[in-house]
């Protein structure tokens, strides 16, 4: 995937949950939208570059904010920050085959209803079997291990015992965990942030619902983000 017409700005703060200060080329304060309701505390530091987009049908849609906040660097390396993203890489990755084991899977239907949740994906093979599918976005990473969530999620846990109950009747599930960071290189959920998360995923791979830590590679080019697939990584679970 690549994100066009970007510019470079330096964070200031988060005044709430989805919206950030920035400082621009000019020296001057302006908003942007933060699409992540993650706490991103070890991302978010004055100064940081991030990476904006301009959206010139703000003033139509009764926005606040004209920029979307796409990424942030750490250290060498850009993290993308726009979860709106998540699912057009996944749906990427799925028409491209590029996900060991789920390579024989379409993408039949976006944000299909199961139950009482919303999921993201209904994946479809040739044979019409389904797949129920739910993506979720890891930015944190601690020396080389990726970590998710970075805040509680009640949403996330209750989608995972949707997937569950899937394959307890006899369905097939997965979720697709997009590692977003460079130097990640094992993922494990995050039990001391989320211990309820994480154990419900552990209950998942037990209740033999697929899971894939898929590993992204991101790097700018001229005004562009350039997000590439990497490799499923390996899972740790207590």
């Amino acid at each position: 995937m690549k994100i066009n017409d970007l510019i470079e700005v330096k964070y200031i703060s988060r005044p709430n949950r989805f919206t950030i200060k920035f400082k621009n080329s000019d020296n001057k304060l302006d908003i942007a939208h933060l699409h992540d309701p993650g706490r991103l505390k070890e991302l978010l530091i004055e100064n940081t570059p991030i990476l904006i987009k301009y959206v010139p049908t703000y003033k139509k849609t009764n926005r606040k904010t004209k920029y979307n906040v796409i990424a942030i660097k750490d250290k060498e390396d850009w993290i993308l920050l726009n979860s709106n993203y998540h699912n057009k890489i996944v749906e990427e990755l799925i028409d491209n085959h590029e996900i060991p084991g789920l390579e024989k899977y379409h993408v039949e239907k976006p944000e299909y209803t199961y139950g009482n949740s919303r999921l993201d994906f209904l994946l479809t093979d040739e044979y019409k079997n389904k797949m129920y599918l739910e993506v979720k976005g890891c930015t944190l990473q601690i020396n080389k291990l990726a970590k998710f969530p970075d805040a509680p999620t009640k949403r996330g846990t209750k989608h995972l015992n949707e997937l569950i109950n899937i394959r307890k009747n006899h369905g097939n599930s997965a979720v697709v965990i997009l590692i977003l960071h460079n130097k990640a290189e094992t993922f494990m959920p995050n039990y001391d942030t989320d211990p309820e998360f994480s154990n419900t995923l552990k209950k998942a791979y037990e209740n033999n619902v697929e899971i894939y830590p898929f590993h992204m590679i991101t790097k700018t080019e001229n005004d562009s983000l350039i997000i590439e697939a990497d490799k499923k990584l390996p899972l740790i679970l207590k």
